[in-house]
């Protein structure tokens, strides 16, 4: 069973915004380095998480469900 890649999902949405490693960790704040961290993570903390998921306007706990119960997001 594949389970997705918390990390690097994290990673590939923040370069689809065109946005650094370096911006991120200004908005959570952490260090940098943290952010790298992260990325490298299969997995992460729900509170991190969730302040990403505001951060980026983007619901990785959707994408994460859609990946664990093969739902796909329908769209009315």
């Amino acid at each position: 069973m594949y389970v997705m890649n918390v990390g690097e999902s994290i990673r590939k949405e923040l370069k689809r915004q065109g946005r650094t490693a370096r911006w991120l960790a200004e908005q959570i704040p952490c260090e940098r380095t943290n952010v790298y961290k992260i990325f490298r993570r299969p997995d992460i903390d729900t509170d991190l998480l969730q302040r990403i998921c505001v951060i980026l306007e983007h619901d990785f706990f959707k994408d994460l469900s859609a990946e664990t119960f093969g739902v796909k997001d329908k769209k009315a």
